[in-house]
């Protein structure tokens, strides 16, 4: 019999064939990774990542093994609020999430074309591309004039500038840069609002990278209820047959 390989595996293989060395290294350059913890019961967190996520990054990545209608069923949105609000081609809610951006062109510009960020979580995992995008800073000798401390030399520009802001090093001497300064003023979110879009983006891209572990999450807390009910049954079962006997 041979092996089926599942699209989604595929681009996991495929991403971890062709991306370049220093990407494969990204979790191991020494920077201080930030904890963090996926939230697929918190709903609106998710909600603001869906909208978060189509109006900076869809232009450039697709999610092309979601579909609109999957996603606003799942997080509770009305499909003539998602196609309003949420989609801005003239796509119908029940395709699939694929962006516009012409890959040829894409090669010129980028060097290659912005990577599918469907399964990015479980390529990587949630920590990182939380971080990731916490990371980026001015680095003039970049071709988009920054660069990343998790994913250094990154080939992407920070698309949520205006949101975070411009971040400098701060170095100890001309060799050691341990941390990153936000230039007061250059965002529209307070540090505190950033990092709470960042979490509600990588909430987001954890649920897009497997849907049905949320309903599998709900329907567990009822399988565990109902084995609860069904041991206590069955323990005074047992007691009962077994009463006389002792």
């Amino acid at each position: 019999m041979k092996a089926m390989v599942k699209p989604g595996h595929a681009l996991i293989v495929l991403f971890w064939v062709f991306a370049p060395a220093h990407a494969l290294a990204a979790s191991v350059t020494g920077w201080d990774m930030e904890a963090f913890e996926p939230e697929l019961q918190n709903q609106p967190s998710m909600q603001r990542g869906f909208r978060l996520y189509v109006n900076y990054c869809l232009g450039c990545h697709s999610l092309q093994f979601q579909r609109y209608e999957r996603t606003a069923d799942d997080l509770g949105i009305p499909h003539d609020i998602a196609l309003e609000s949420l989609i801005f081609t003239n796509q119908k809610v029940g395709d699939l999430m694929t962006t516009a951006m012409d890959l040829e062109g894409a090669k010129k510009w980028f060097g290659a074309p912005p990577p599918d960020l469907t399964m990015i979580t479980r390529v990587r995992d949630p920590e990182w591309l939380y971080n990731y995008l916490k990371t980026f800073y001015v680095d003039e000798t970049r071709p988009f004039g920054v660069n990343n401390r998790v994913f250094p030399n990154v080939g992407m520009p920070h698309v949520l500038a205006d949101l975070q802001g411009l971040q400098v090093e701060a170095c100890d001497d001309a060799t050691e840069c341990s941390e990153l300064f936000l230039v007061e003023g250059s965002g529209s979110l307070s540090e505190t609002e950033y990092d709470q879009a960042v979490r509600d983006i990588t909430n987001f891209l954890h649920y897009v990278g497997d849907p049905s572990r949320v309903e599998r999450y709900r329907l567990g807390i009822y399988v565990l209820l109902f084995l609860v009910i069904l041991g206590v049954f069955t323990y005074l079962l047992n007691r009962e047959i077994w009463k006389d006997v002792h």
